[in-house]
């Protein structure tokens, strides 16, 4: 019985070994990020916390030159959402749009080693695992925030405090700390920033490869477009994102492309080629979030779903009003396109615009499948 009992052991062993040899080969070389606003920390569903491999909490705010968090109400959901999935990394980010403060705080030496000082002591604090910083932009006060032409130096020498201060508590705790940014798709983003020495300081660069087209054009087009396609006079697409910043010297490993789990909305657009490429009467404004795309616009209500393969990107038309958005079939092009250059991965804006949860599956499904290959 002795005998039986210690063999039955040994099994066990060999079982979890071989159990856990097969999780760790299932388990995507690619990331995965999602914002998620604070409100929602609580909601992040177990299965999805599992899916995804970061989290970004949606934002700190930038304060006196330091970082603030004592807005947020929900940060004992962390320990949970660990609990979920003990691999999961969460960062605070830091900003969004017409979030301001930034070109103020990294103007000088003072205010950025106030912003890795405070970076720092949350980190101490709160089981965050890095700061993603979102300012939107270095060099440009189009969301009403303060800008310097100083800002493009000054960024980098911000990221270089930062990165300074968090490696040094990370030698302290014996782990590395994240550092990222979240960055406009575009030329102008380049030309307001020093990327070939910013990347130096991070571990990768989300771009935000949606409203790439919308609240300051009549034309429609494609928002989280992965290519541009025939007919369309702005060709900003993610495709053309990843080879700016690789141009500019981001190396490819280091670049996350964006998905968009909302849309974009023009009204009064003339009924030619299904409102593509069409002059609206209207800005291209937000529209619904996926979770109200599902369940009243796609081929419903009057609305037919149309797909361009050439920019790999779905659109809804009723013959007046056009609404641009991503889903399940362009999510698997954009993970597949993940997979074939090479990149980090994909992160999306934001985890509460699709409780159907078919966008997280399709861009779980789709990295997933691609690092088997």
């Amino acid at each position: 019985m002795l005998y039986w009992a210690r063999w039955q052991a040994v099994e066990r062993v060999i079982a979890s070994f071989y159990i856990q040899v097969e999780e760790n080969e299932l388990k995507s070389n690619f990331i995965k990020v999602g914002y998620v606003g604070d409100a929602w920390l609580p909601k992040v569903r177990e299965e999805d916390a599992r899916k995804l491999t970061h989290i970004n909490i949606a934002f700190g705010h930038v304060v006196n030159d330091g970082i603030s968090i004592s807005h947020l109400k929900q940060l004992g959901s962390l320990n949970t959402l660990k609990q979920y999935n003990p691999d999961l990394v969460i960062l605070l980010s830091v900003g969004g749009w017409s979030a301001g403060g930034f070109s103020e705080a990294a103007s000088t030496a003072k205010g950025r080693k106030r912003m890795a000082d405070t970076a720092v002591e949350i980190l101490r604090q709160y089981p965050i695992d890095g700061i993603d910083l979102d300012w939107e932009y270095p060099c440009y006060g189009v969301a009403g925030i303060g800008s310097s032409p100083d800002d493009r130096i000054n960024f980098t020498l911000l990221l270089k405090e930062m990165r300074e201060a968090i490696d040094l508590l990370g030698t302290k705790n014996g782990r590395h700390y994240l550092l990222t940014i979240a960055a406009g798709a575009d030329q102008y983003y380049i030309d307001g920033t020093e990327m070939d020495q910013v990347h130096l300081y991070l571990d990768y660069i989300q771009l935000m490869t949606y409203d790439m087209r919308g609240g300051f054009q009549t034309l429609t087009g494609h928002h989280t477009n992965l290519h541009a396609s025939t007919g369309d006079l702005f060709r900003i697409s993610v495709e053309a994102s990843v080879r700016l910043f690789r141009n500019a010297g981001v190396p490819k490993e280091k670049i996350v492309i964006g998905a968009a789990f909302y849309s974009r909305l023009w009204m009064h657009v003339p009924n030619v080629n299904n409102g593509l490429h069409q002059m609206a009467g209207t800005a291209g404004g937000y529209g619904p979030d996926f979770t109200k795309l599902a369940n009243e616009y796609i081929d419903k209500n009057g609305y037919n779903r149309y797909w361009d393969d050439q920019a790999k990107a779905p659109y809804l038309f009723n013959g007046q009003s056009f609404i641009t958005y991503d889903d399940e079939e362009s999510l698997a092009h954009k993970a597949d396109f993940v997979v074939r250059e090479g990149l980090s991965g994909i992160m999306f804006w934001e985890y509460c615009c699709d409780t159907t949860f078919r966008l997280l599956d399709a861009i779980h499904q789709g990295l997933e499948s691609g690092s088997k290959k």
